[in-house]
């Protein structure tokens, strides 16, 4: 069977709901996406951004798990797939390692816009759980509802 390693920045970093809608998913390690920042779409999204991090979790998943989540992620409609070089330092205590990982990314027609707050309390407790910098979520959620792009250039502060 033909494995791949994925990785979550959403709703996906809760490991009971990726037991439901990924069965044989493995939960590996962590990762930070560089030049990457997480927004919202309602659902979350990441897109390219010099200067910002993104924390993601890495699963190792199956051929069916990739068919389930593409189903749940409403491939290729509302997320598309990439591949993104990433370093994983994995929960097993291992050493380090690069590798190829694939990701959701929203399709580019749709617009920032706030999250439900049970689906945003969902990624709260996957940062809690992981040791994510929170303020890259409060950061996520408010450039969300504000104007400006990646070229625009604002920086927030929220504490």
């Amino acid at each position: 069977m033909n494995k791949k390693y994925y990785l979550a920045y959403g709703s996906n970093l809760s490991v009971e709901q990726m037991a439901y809608r990924a069965p044989d998913a493995e939960l590996i390690g962590k990762a930070v996406l560089r030049d990457w920042r997480l927004l919202f779409k309602t659902h979350a999204d990441i897109e390219e951004c010099p200067g910002y991090e993104t924390p993601v979790l890495i699963w190792l998943i199956s051929e069916h798990d990739e068919k389930r989540l593409d189903k749940y992620e409403g491939w290729p409609k509302y997320y598309i797939k990439k591949n993104l070089s990433i370093i994983v330092t994995p929960f097993n205590g291992g050493e380090r390692f690069e590798c190829e990982a694939m990701v959701y990314v929203m399709a580019k027609n749709f617009k920032r816009a706030q999250p439900m707050k049970e689906y945003y309390k969902l990624l709260e407790t996957g940062y809690e759980r992981f040791n994510f910098d929170k303020n890259i979520l409060y950061k996520a959620l408010y450039e969300s509802v504000t104007p400006g792009d990646c070229s625009s250039g604002f920086e927030v502060s929220l504490i």
